[in-house]
């Protein structure tokens, strides 16, 4: 197997030293802050002891057959919030209403997985009833950030003729917007109900949850006549983890601990666009 090793810097003696350990046959540098250790037998002990270091170091570090190419793959799936962007967005609206921490806290439990999401998502919008609906724009305007190498990622596998879906649990007030200004083939997410100028604390439609996410994946996958193995899933709460089990590649990106433990790939130092250096 090879070895990649990643960070947003790298020192080339601490990447020499984490090659020793894996007692890797050659190092090839990716670029100047990527490195391919090649030749690597997997164990499970190597894979705690190169965690360990790499940990330590900030570096990202993911063990990958030496034969996957970008090429194999044909969709590119993608939560929204803490994912493709940085924020929540539904905490960034509850903002406007001063209710943050009480929103923010029922987030966090639903993407550790304590709490159910349709629940979840129930709850903290009932807590924004009756907020003005220009708070949305303000929150894309005002906060609403790219997450790091979101664009270099997109523009690699647009440009490798990959299509791209965002499915999020979010709200398409913004997956729509994303869809635009990205050049994004697919969304699918959750519709608030506004009255009279106002959220009325209550969402229309299907829920976006952790099922339906899943099934998007397939539908997508469907249409475009290829496997759910030739997708690339990414994403960071619990509610993408049944998403990510169909893929052919789940990338966490700075996700919870339950759903690192079970991608394929964590990336939780360097940018979106590390992905591409585990493909060749």
């Amino acid at each position: 197997m090879n070895l990649i090793l990643q960070g947003l810097t790298a020192d080339r003696s601490v990447i020499d030293r984490i090659s020793a350990l894996a007692n890797a046959e050659r190092v090839v540098p990716i670029h100047s802050t990527a490195y391919r250790c090649e030749g690597v037998s997997y164990s499970d002990e190597l894979k705690a002891r190169v965690d360990a270091e790499c940990f330590a170091a900030q570096l990202d570090h993911t063990f990958v057959d030496g034969a996957r190419k970008l090429s194999d793959f044909k969709l590119v799936a993608m939560d929204m919030d803490s994912t493709l962007i940085t924020i929540e967005c539904i905490d960034e609206i509850a903002d406007m209403q001063g209710l943050k921490p009480q929103v923010a806290e029922i987030t966090e439990a639903a993407m550790r997985g304590e709490i159910e999401f349709r629940e979840s998502l129930t709850r903290r919008v009932a807590l924004l009833k009756g907020l003005d609906a220009s708070a949305l724009q303000r929150v894309y305007d005002e906060r609403l950030k790219l997450s790091l190498g979101a664009e270099k990622m997109l523009a690699a596998v647009q440009a490798a003729g990959l299509k791209t879906l965002l499915v999020s649990g979010g709200f398409t007030y913004f997956t729509d917007r994303m869809k635009t200004r990205l050049g994004l083939d697919y969304t699918h997410s959750n519709v608030l109900e506004i009255e009279d100028g106002k959220l009325t604390g209550r969402v229309v439609g299907v829920i976006v949850d952790a099922d339906e996410k899943k099934a998007t994946v397939e539908r997508v996958c469907a249409e475009l006549g290829v496997s759910p193995k030739q997708a690339i899933v990414m994403g960071d709460g619990a509610n993408d983890l049944k998403m990510m089990g169909i893929s052919g590649l789940s990338v966490a990106f700075r996700a919870k601990p339950v759903v690192r433990a079970q991608a394929d790939v964590a990336l939780n130092f360097v940018g979106l666009d590390g992905v591409l250096n585990l493909l060749s």
